[in-house]
């Protein structure tokens, strides 16, 4: 499924509904939607001996969500038009940020970004992700369009990546507890 079909999907399933409330029948996220909590809940990952359960592995995970940070800073390389950012991309955001949850194809690249035949190794990805984060929490220059949901503000791009790398987080189990 691509992204654009997704959040289209997405869209028509919130008004199937009836409100942004009731979409789909999630819970809202109480966690802290900051860069502060990303870099915490990243550290603490990494040392639980991570193992991903879905079509990626973690160095492909941990590298596209630096990805995604790294573009909104410098910008994405490929964009969907600019009436479905500030149509169907505006309401998905919207939505996104009612519930302070994302929900995406979990295996489907940032349009136009590099794939991932070279692997990344494991320490590599999670200081790339790591690194992006912090490059973000610092960055004071303007901010470029999302590809999908257009012009952010920091703080919704904040929120934005943190909901992203929760919804990958799915996707991820961990073989050593924290003690």
């Amino acid at each position: 499924m691509n992204r654009r079909k997704f959040i289209l999907g997405s869209i028509s399933g919130g008004i199937f509904i009836g409100s942004g409330a009731a979409w789909f029948g999630i819970e809202k996220n109480e966690q802290p939607l900051n860069i502060e909590f990303a870099l915490s809940e990243l550290n603490k990952l990494i040392i639980q001996k991570p193992i991903a359960t879905g079509k990626w592995d973690l160095s492909q995970i941990l590298t596209h969500c630096a990805q995604s940070v790294e573009y909104s800073m410098h910008g994405y390389p490929k964009h969907n038009s600019d009436f479905f950012k500030s149509t169907a991309g505006k309401a998905a955001f919207s939505l996104f940020n009612s519930k302070r949850k994302m929900f995406h194809a979990l295996d489907e690249a940032i349009p136009g970004a590099p794939d991932f035949s070279d692997k990344e190794n494991i320490t590599n990805a999670f200081e790339r992700f790591k690194k992006s984060l912090i490059d973000f929490k610092n960055f004071n220059g303007v901010l470029a369009p999302h590809f999908a949901y257009g012009q952010l503000s920091k703080l919704d791009y904040e929120a934005a990546h943190v909901m992203h790398f929760n919804n990958h987080l799915q996707e991820i189990e961990l073989t050593k507890p924290l003690t």
